[in-house]
């Protein structure tokens, strides 16, 4: 377990919202909020949509600060709105969603 966490880390760093938003669960589960909530902020800036989801939930619970709930919010819209292009959404046109 010890390497499969630190073969986590290394990749959270290199920016994988994904990893970074699994090392926020896995903090979270281990009653680590503080560095669970952090990891979630990280992720939600790099665009991931289930961090925002419970960072949501841990701003109501008030786990996180209305500041940092604000800046995370901006940051994931701003990561969003990178992604997007004309390109992209003529793909997305072409291409059926189920």
């Amino acid at each position: 377990e010890k390497m499969e966490l630190y073969y986590s880390e290394e990749a959270a760093i290199s920016g994988d919202p994904s990893t970074r938003y699994s090392l926020a669960c896995h903090e979270g589960m281990n009653g680590r909020l503080d560095r669970a909530v952090k990891h979630f902020i990280i992720a939600a800036k790099l665009g991931h949509d289930g961090s925002i989801q419970n960072l949501k939930e841990l701003y109501k619970c008030g786990y996180v600060s209305k500041e940092d709930f604000a800046s995370a919010l901006r940051g994931h819209q701003a990561a969003v709105d990178a992604t997007k292009s004309p390109q992209r959404e003529e793909a997305d046109k072409l291409v059926p969603t189920s």
